[in-house]
């Protein structure tokens, strides 16, 4: 595919801004709009804020201080997402923040999911509210990448979802290194496809990815050879990584084995030794939650876990993304996907952290339950 051919239709007349509530959330008038962000965005959330206004929207705007992915949101804000309003808009420097009710008090939703925050259970669970969430969003990334033909994007994630139909599992491979078997089956793509006007909806701006979270190792299974039990091989990072702390270009690629679903070894330069301490600190806070009552023992030890857990495989769908060492719009760029270690979107891996890494010009082939295989990316190139 040639992206060329894919140029951005911008939306006439239209900021950035305005195109999110007017394109993407679709907000009518007299519906309840939060907006959580923190100061050093604040030109950003100016901008927001007044485009929600003109819409004829009953809105309110909170400031809190950054949060790392290790952090707790403030209780006012976690308060006022608890009021239920249309719409929570999240503009973080890094992250909004855990909710450290909810991490201790699961919420359960009627179906027996479980949720480890406010904001997750009433978008996923309950599915009364909608959201855009935009950690790490600059001014640059939102003036080039907002404005981008919606229609055409919510096509071409309906036709990469309906490819996932069926699949057992999922081969990447990649010029940097990367050798990885993903089990799925049973699992449902995820997309961010830019139409966040319904309750239960969201995701990020800018938007433009397909994701999927990798089937969970069962260690009391007995399986067929050949049979995958968790993610297995070798991913190598060599586009950028979140950390802890934010994200970066990486200049040394990071490699991780995974076996059985799990890091089992991190290598390689500066990059790859801040990884592995970000993970340890996950692995540590956890059992430390446990010891203070924050997290049960049993539930403290699933925590620490995951910090290894390979928890998605995403593709990359926005054109007007590039690699900027911000994950926010990396992992939408084109001609890449992503692996995150940690939490994944299904519920069933609870952690403290999820870092995406990004993979450039990987070849992804599904292979399905009757033996057939399709390759929607090769070398990159998209191919649907």
């Amino acid at each position: 595919m040639v992206i060329d051919s894919i140029k951005n239709k911008l939306s006439k007349g239209l900021s950035p801004a305005q195109t999110m509530m007017q394109n993407v959330l679709k907000i009518k008038k007299g519906e309840k709009v939060l907006i959580v962000a923190n100061p050093e965005l604040n030109p950003i959330a100016q901008e927001v804020y007044q485009a929600a206004l003109e819409t004829g929207s009953n809105v309110s705007l909170i400031f809190q201080q950054k949060k790392t992915a290790m952090d707790y949101a403030e209780k006012t804000v976690t308060g006022a997402i608890l009021t239920e309003p249309d719409v929570v808009i999240s503009i973080s420097a890094v992250k909004l923040g855990k909710d450290e009710n909810a991490v201790k008090n699961i919420y359960v939703d009627e179906n027996g999911k479980s949720y480890d925050s406010a904001f997750d259970y009433l978008l996923f669970g309950k599915k009364s509210i909608r959201a855009i969430w935009m950690p790490g969003l600059t001014q640059d990334m939102f003036s080039r990448t907002v404005n981008i033909d919606y229609e055409q994007l919510k096509k071409r994630c309906e036709s990469l979802c309906k490819k996932f139909e069926n699949a057992v599992s999922i081969h990447v491979t990649a010029p940097a290194g990367t050798d990885v078997h993903v089990p799925v089956k049973g699992r449902t793509p995820l997309v961010d496809d830019g139409d966040f006007s319904r309750p239960g909806t969201g995701g990020n701006i800018p938007t433009g990815e397909v994701f999927i979270s990798p089937v969970m190792p069962d260690e009391n299974a007995e399986h067929s050879d050949g049979e995958l039990n968790g993610t297995e091989g070798t991913i190598v990072f060599d586009g950028s990584m979140s950390f802890n702390d934010g994200d970066d270009i990486l200049k040394t690629p990071i490699k991780v084995e995974v076996h059985n679903g799990f890091v089992k070894e991190i290598t390689g330069g500066p990059e790859a030794k801040r990884l592995l301490k970000d993970i340890q600190n996950a692995e540590k806070e956890s059992l430390v939650m446990g010891t203070t009552g924050k997290l049960s023992r049993e539930d403290a030890a699933i925590h620490k876990r995951n910090s290894r857990n390979i928890g998605e495989l995403g593709i990359g769908l926005n054109p007007a993304a590039t690699i900027t060492g911000n994950m926010l719009e990396d992992e939408k760029a084109f001609r890449t996907c992503h692996f995150a270690i940690g939490e994944n979107y299904d519920g069933d891996a609870p952690a403290l952290i999820h870092f995406d890494g990004l993979v450039k010009n990987p070849t992804l082939t599904i292979k399905y339950a009757d033996g057939s295989e399709f390759s929607v990316l090769e070398n990159g190139d998209l191919k649907i």
